[in-house]
C-alpha cells in the first residue's frame, strides 16, 4: 500500500510539474524583446540596495562587460566592494570607478557643497553614459541627490531616458522619486524587516562596507 501511495505522489507531482513547465514555456515564448538596455532601481527602507547593484556589476563583469559607478554622497571611505572592483579595473581595464562625493549630507551639513558634489558626479556619470564600452552603469545614492533636490529631477530623467539602447542602469538610495519609478524597467525595494543595528551592533567592515 505504501508503495503505491508512493508511486501515486510521484505520478501526481510528475504532472504538476509538467503544467507548470508549460506555463513556464509559454510565458517565454511570449517575450519577444531580445536584448534591451534596462534602468534599474534599487530603493526602500532595507538593507541591500547598493549591495545587489554591485552583486549584478560582478555578473556583468563576468561576462566580459565593461562596467561604470559613480557614486553620490558616499564619501572617500574604503569599502570591500570598491577596493575588488578597482583592483579588477587596474587588472583588467573592465571597471571605471568614481567616488564623487563628500558624505552624506547629514555629514557635510552645507548645502552649497553636496550640490557641487552631486553635480561633479553627474557630469561624471554623463561622460560615461557617453562610453560607448560600457554596458552597465551604477548610479550609487543618486536617489539621495535627488530626494535633497540637490540635482534637477528633470535634467536626469531626461538624460536617462535618451540614453543608447544598450546601456543598463542601475540607480540606488532610499526615497526613489515616483517619476523615476515611473520610468524605470525594474524596481526593486528593500523592505526592513530587522536589522542588528537596531540591537546596537555597529557597521562591520566586509557586511556593511
Amino acid at each position: 500500500m505504501t508503495e503505491m501511495n508512493d508511486d501515486d505522489e510521484a505520478r501526481r507531482h510528475r504532472l504538476k510539474m509538467e503544467k507548470r513547465k508549460a506555463v513556464q514555456d509559454a510565458e517565454v515564448a511570449g517575450k519577444t524583446v531580445a536584448r534591451k538596455g534596462l534602468l534599474m532601481v534599487h530603493t526602500g527602507a532595507g538593507k541591500g540596495k547598493s549591495t545587489a547593484a554591485f552583486g549584478l556589476a560582478l555578473r556583468a563583469l563576468g561576462h566580459g562587460w565593461k562596467i561604470g559607478v559613480v557614486q553620490f554622497g558616499k564619501g572617500q571611505w574604503r569599502t570591500g566592494e570598491r577596493n575588488m572592483l578597482e583592483k579588477l579595473g587596474q587588472e583588467f581595464g573592465q571597471v571605471a570607478w568614481h567616488t564623487l562625493g563628500e558624505g552624506f549630507t547629514w555629514e557635510t551639513q552645507d548645502r552649497a557643497r553636496d550640490e557641487a558634489a552631486a553635480r561633479r558626479a553627474w557630469e561624471k556619470a554623463r561622460e560615461l553614459m557617453d562610453d560607448r564600452e560600457i554596458r552597465l552603469l551604477v548610479l550609487d545614492e543618486l536617489n539621495i541627490s535627488l530626494r535633497y533636490e540637490h540635482l534637477p529631477l528633470d535634467e536626469v530623467l531626461g538624460a536617462l531616458a535618451a540614453r543608447r539602447d544598450d546601456l543598463n542602469v542601475v540607480v540606488t538610495g532610499r526615497n526613489a522619486k515616483p517619476e523615476l519609478i515611473a520610468a524605470a524597467d525594474l524596481v526593486t525595494e528593500m523592505t526592513l524587516v530587522k536589522h542588528h543595528f537596531g540591537a546596537g551592533v555597529k557597521a562591520q567592515e566586509g557586511i556593511e562596507f
